[in-house]
């Protein structure tokens, strides 16, 4: 990703538009609720964790099987979907000795196609 560093532009004024303050303010979710929205896009920042949601996207896959695609240890892989897993961001089903990972829901893969419109769209 490209950073740009553009200068902030700022009021030349101290006019605080109270009306805008107190209609945002009653709309603004709890303090608890916004810390987990920020613990929910950080596990969001880690591009090893995005490679194995992005491959969760195209299939159902074990750990073996995402360790080949990413080109990892089995470990490395295991500790990422522990992050996913507690995240709700991934679920797990077993089948005999063999454990499947794929996507929670829907909601994952939007998150995905909003952020790839966002970042496409400057480009």
């Amino acid at each position: 990703m490209t950073k740009k560093t553009e200068a902030i532009e700022r009021c030349s004024c101290d006019v605080i538009h109270e009306d805008v303050v107190h209609e945002v303010k009653g709309k603004m979710p709890e303090e608890e609720t916004l810390y987990d929205l920020a613990e929910f896009f950080k596990v969001f920042g880690d591009s090893t964790r995005i490679k194995i949601l992005w491959a969760l996207d195209a299939a159902e896959m074990c750990v073996c099987d995402i360790a080949a695609l990413l080109n990892m240890t089995q470990s490395a892989i295991s500790h990422q979907l522990r992050v996913l897993k507690q995240a709700n961001l991934v679920k797990n089903r077993k089948d005999g000795k063999v454990v499947y990972y794929s996507l929670d829901d829907d909601h994952i893969r939007q998150i995905f196609d909003q952020g790839l419109i966002h970042i496409n769209e400057k480009k």
